[in-house]
């Protein structure tokens, strides 16, 4: 098992009061799988991806990760295992290249060696952004090229398991398509991923499931 979730449980405060977000939520995920979560607006999903790469403190519950409890790893270890990317591109100042090089920046990677400018460029080319150079202002991308280029850059950091926030939404079919592709192409290499989805449907996720009062349950 790549990363297991029992009894998660997560209370916030709204307008009337504390409210329950997660409630004993169960989730259990292996290598080379992807699952799908959907829901209501507000019924927590992201939460529950926040919780997943331990962004959230104050859950209770369990979680494992390749056999290790989360209270035996450093969270920023964890995360350069379990890694979220929000819903919305978050583009550096600075070049596609500067954007791209960001994980190798953080301290828990101070060992690795960052990929250079062949293997960029070879990866931007796979994805579809033959056009755009190593050297181009982040600030020029349009929304499609940076969402890719927001995923690319976390494959190229090679994590095991991917926490995807509704990664295709408010992109054109096109740019939908080539998320699509590489989230298919890093779970074909062994790599294991829960997709928030919203609108849009496909067949790459071996299980679904509804998250809603905070209780979460497989689509069958």
């Amino acid at each position: 098992m790549t990363l297991l979730a029992e009894h998660l449980t997560y209370d916030a405060v709204g307008d009337t009061g504390p409210f329950r977000v997660l409630d004993r939520v169960n989730l259990a995920l292996d290598a080379g799988e992807l699952v799908d979560v959907t829901g209501p607006s507000g019924s927590g999903k992201t939460t529950l991806l926040r919780a997943l790469a331990r962004l959230l403190p104050e859950v209770s519950g369990t979680l494992v990760f390749a056999g290790a409890r989360a209270e035996e790893v450093e969270p920023s270890e964890w995360r350069r295992h379990v890694t979220l990317l929000p819903q919305t591109a978050v583009m550096r100042a600075g070049t596609v290249r500067d954007n791209l090089l960001l994980p190798w920046q953080f301290k828990v990677r101070a060992e690795e060696r960052a990929p250079g400018d062949s293997r960029l460029r070879a990866a931007l080319d796979e994805v579809g952004l033959l056009d755009i150079a190593l050297d181009r202002d982040s600030a020029r991308l349009s929304v499609g090229q940076g969402a890719r280029i927001a995923l690319l850059r976390v494959m190229l950091a090679s994590p095991d398991v991917l926490l995807l926030d509704e990664p295709d939404a408010n992109l054109d079919d096109a740019s939908a398509a080539q998320v699509l592709a590489m989230t298919e192409r890093f779970v074909a290499e062994g790599g294991a991923a829960v997709r928030v989805r919203h609108v849009r449907s496909d067949e790459l996720a071996a299980r679904r499931y509804r998250l809603e009062g905070g209780r979460l349950a497989e689509v069958v």
